[in-house]
């Protein structure tokens, strides 16, 4: 009972604090609106409560707050869910606290379907050509994903070592092939180069309406699998002992992984880092219960992801910077630290 109360604390403030990121996303930019006044502008917009407020407010706040802020803030806090989520999802199965989404290549792949819909033009018709990058990318994760299964599959059971090396190898792969791909681009290179570097700036509703019914369906799929995630840490011959199917729980654990990864590369790019960071920090305040630490890490990386794309919006204001470049400056020192910390748990320095 105390364990249960405990987690609907701990995920009611994580939802007030991501709320809180949403609200401060909507607000803060290069022109300032005050909150009452975005509520009052994003009230006049619900069906039931519409033109409710006279507006009283320059008509470009209504287009600041409904057709930039707000869809940018959502699209951040899904595809922070998403990464974080997965993350959580490959530490658990892999039992290693090191693992993210990308080791498995799947922002390798994504990358190189964006990089082939931006050199070669390709277009998917239909009027629907504005969603091309978004569609070959997300075809491309999940490609990779399938790859990187049938190259490790060894009969009926995909050993986690050998996943892990194919990951690896499928990555390094997609990446040389990027970088020819970027020599080859011209005056192309710049939009993969911004690609690659992963941000927001062009998030719009359809992006939202792109990804938010894979986002949300995988990730309640993936909470489903929060005991088996915890009978896998204790081994696997453990955890078939306790009635753990452990291979089609590692099957649907990847598949639903590289959905929710699939879904965020095809509309930020790859943004590095919040696959690794957040579920570790989230373990250390929560330990390894994934029935809490699955939703805190999803809520956690919606929060991060909001934030640092805030921090990219201010930083070098009127300019901004890719969102990636935030996520991985503050990942970049935490991943060394863990590194460290693992060594000292090997007894490999003193």
């Amino acid at each position: 009972m105390v364990r249960r109360a405990w987690r609907v604390l701990a995920i009611s403030i994580a939802s007030a604090v991501l709320f809180g990121a949403i609200v401060l996303a909507t607000v803060i930019g290069p022109v300032y609106i005050p909150p009452a006044t975005v509520a009052a502008i994003i009230l006049n917009k619900t069906p039931l409560v519409d033109s409710l407020f006279k507006p009283n407010w320059p008509s470009a706040y209504e287009s600041i707050v409904i057709l930039v802020r707000l869809p940018r803030a959502i699209l951040g806090a899904l595809v922070g869910a998403a990464l974080a989520l997965s993350g959580a999802v490959m530490q658990g199965m892999f039992r290693n606290p090191l693992a993210d989404p990308y080791v498995l290549g799947l922002a390798a792949g994504g990358t190189f379907g964006a990089s082939v819909s931006i050199v070669l033009g390709v277009s998917l018709g239909l009027g629907l050509a504005k969603y091309s990058i978004l569609f070959f990318a997300f075809v491309f994760t999940l490609l990779t994903a399938l790859l990187v299964y049938g190259i490790s599959r060894v009969g009926s059971k995909v050993p986690v070592e050998t996943l892990l090396l194919a990951g690896v190898a499928v990555s390094t792969f997609f990446w040389s092939i990027n970088s020819f791909m970027k020599y080859l681009a011209g005056e192309k290179l710049e939009a993969i180069v911004f690609w690659i570097m992963g941000g927001l700036w062009l998030a719009g509703w359809g992006d939202v309406a792109l990804v938010v019914l894979p986002i949300t369906l995988g990730s309640i799929a993936i909470l489903l699998f929060s005991r088996d995630l915890n009978a896998m840490l204790t081994g696997e011959e453990v955890a078939s002992s306790l009635g753990v199917n452990v291979e089609t729980a590692k099957k649907a654990l990847l598949a639903l992984s590289s959905l929710l990864v699939a879904s965020a590369v095809a509309v930020s790019g790859p943004i590095g880092f919040i696959g690794l960071v957040v579920p570790h920090m989230v373990r250390l305040i929560t330990g390894p219960d994934h029935k809490i630490l699955l939703p805190l890490s999803s809520l956690t990386g919606a929060t991060f992801l909001t934030l640092s794309d805030l921090a990219a919006k201010l930083i070098i204001r009127p300019a901004e910077l890719p969102v990636g470049i935030i996520t991985a400056s503050t990942g970049a020192p935490f991943f060394i630290y863990l590194l460290r910390r693992r060594k000292r748990a090997m007894g490999w320095v003193s």
